[in-house]
């Protein structure tokens, strides 16, 4: 099993090294699809999930050089054929999964039926998350509530026993600073990793591994 959880996406030569090892290929010998579905719950989403196509808006992802690039949109796969999907599905080599709203995701990768599938993909595909497609995987999750699901429903996936806090001190983010976000942290009942744009986490067959160029935090509670 292996994932890359970025803050913003492959944004130094540190997380691109990382990726390019875990796909065991360059990035332009390997397919990727790009799950926008995240991007849906933010305010402007449509325009976002152009944006972070074509690369106008953050760090390198969908425009990385990869060698075949396609769009799985997971409020869609519920009224679809599974033998249309699958199994583009499953020859991937990534899966990009955007950021946005945790909540949102974590229904839809549950209703369209992708969280049930992932433990099996993950055997060959490299999940690559990028704020929110990150922090659903962990027992951590953040929603703007821009959306009409119902209130039980989960904000993330809890695939793993921490808590992930992306774009520590980004500017346009005032209350994402350490000491917000280290006080956020110390609520929790689990160790929590605060990471910048810089820094994203390797997850290789459950070791954990801190890639980063920047600045990050591991805040475990108690202390």
């Amino acid at each position: 099993m292996k994932l890359l959880l970025t803050s913003a996406g492959i944004s130094n030569t540190s997380i691109r090294s990382a990726l390019v090892a875990l796909l065991g290929k360059p990035i332009s010998a390997a397919s990727a699809l790009f799950v926008p579905t995240a991007i849906y719950g933010i305010r402007g989403g449509g325009d976002i999930v152009r944006r972070v196509i074509n690369g106008s808006l953050g760090d390198p992802f969908c425009e990385l050089g990869w060698k075949s690039l396609g769009l799985l949109e997971l409020t869609a796969l519920p009224s679809i054929k599974q033998e249309l999907w699958l199994p583009l599905l499953q020859e991937t080599d990534a899966l990009l999964v955007g950021g946005g709203d945790c909540q949102y995701l974590t229904y839809w990768m549950q209703q369209s039926g992708l969280a049930e599938l992932l433990p099996s993909l993950l055997r060959k595909t490299v999940y690559v998350g990028l704020s929110a497609g990150s922090m659903v995987m962990t027992r951590f999750g953040t929603t703007y509530g821009n959306h009409t699901l119902p209130p039980e429903s989960d904000k993330c996936l809890g695939w793993f026993d921490f808590a992930l806090h992306p774009h520590l001190d980004y500017e346009s983010f005032p209350q994402n600073s350490l000491a917000n976000l280290e006080k956020l942290a110390t609520t929790l009942p689990m160790p929590s990793y605060l990471i910048d744009d810089q820094t994203a986490i390797k997850v290789t067959d459950g070791a954990v591994e801190v890639i980063s160029e920047g600045n990050w935090k591991l805040v475990t509670p108690g202390f």
